[in-house]
């Protein structure tokens, strides 16, 4: 699944930009999905005295609302992107407005000042108002969605990728770069979304089926611990595929 953003300040076409590039991405049949990122602190979808509200309020942790056309799952806390983006499986991820996402960028904007405050090593476009009125900034291509959404798109086809993590370089730097300037290389075209060691590692974890990154020194020692207990059992085989499985019993594991 591909991963983009588009950022910006309020009132320079962020919205707009994004509707018309999922109705492009649409239209070459992609499946897409969206996220909003709501900077305004009393936001809740929510309200006091809703019966979901009651319920979070005697101390549910996840509530649900079904109603006939729409099933909305509220969680109590704000989840991070990497939370957000596994309840997702489509070919495109677009995000409005996560400025700190480690993912590639369009800024919009209505004046430089506004492309100057949002502009770093991950944008690889600008759009908006000001891309009605200049064809390009500072090296990146300006293009106005309401004029030419194709184009646009061809960019995102041709420089978004899956998502990157975000460790620093003394967490992991097995690249030789932390992820954020790996984002921008990448970006850039000087490096691929292949270099990025971590998913290149033979060793895979998985809770409920969910893939969880690892850093390679973490992979190594769960990879070295498994095998030296696993090479003390008859019918060990040098370089043959291992696969453990383990799950969790509630009744023995029950809090007495």
């Amino acid at each position: 699944m591909k991963v983009f953003a588009v950022i910006g300040y309020t009132k320079t076409g962020k919205t707009t930009t994004i509707e018309e590039i999922i109705k492009e991405l649409k239209r070459r049949n992609y499946s897409v999905g969206s996220v909003k990122d709501i900077h305004f602190e009393q936001f809740k979808i929510d309200q006091e005295g809703t019966n979901t509200h009651r319920h979070m309020m005697a101390g549910s942790e996840l509530v649900t609302a079904r109603g006939l056309f729409e099933t909305d799952i509220l969680y109590q806390k704000q989840l991070d992107i990497y939370q957000i983006a596994s309840f997702y499986d489509h070919d495109f991820l677009v995000l409005e407005g996560y400025s700190e996402a480690n993912v590639p960028k369009i800024v919009t904007g209505k004046n430089f000042q506004d492309l100057d405050e949002k502009i770093d090593q991950s944008t690889f476009a600008v759009s908006g108002r000001i891309a009605a009125e200049i064809a390009e900034y500072k090296g990146l291509k300006a293009i106005n969605a309401l004029e030419n959404v194709a184009g646009l798109v061809d960019l995102i086809e041709e420089i978004s990728f899956e998502l990157l993590p975000d460790y620093d370089q003394q967490c992991c730097g097995a690249c030789g770069y932390d992820c954020r300037t790996m984002c921008g290389l990448i970006v850039s075209g000087k490096k691929k979304r292949s270099d990025c060691i971590i998913n290149q590692d033979d060793v895979s974890l998985k809770i409920n089926d969910k893939a969880i990154p690892m850093v390679p020194f973490v992979a190594r020692l769960v990879k070295n611990a498994a095998l030296a207990v696993v090479s003390e059992l008859d019918g060990y085989q040098e370089n043959a595929h291992i696969k453990i499985e383990f799950g969790y019993n509630e009744k023995k594991y029950r809090k007495k």
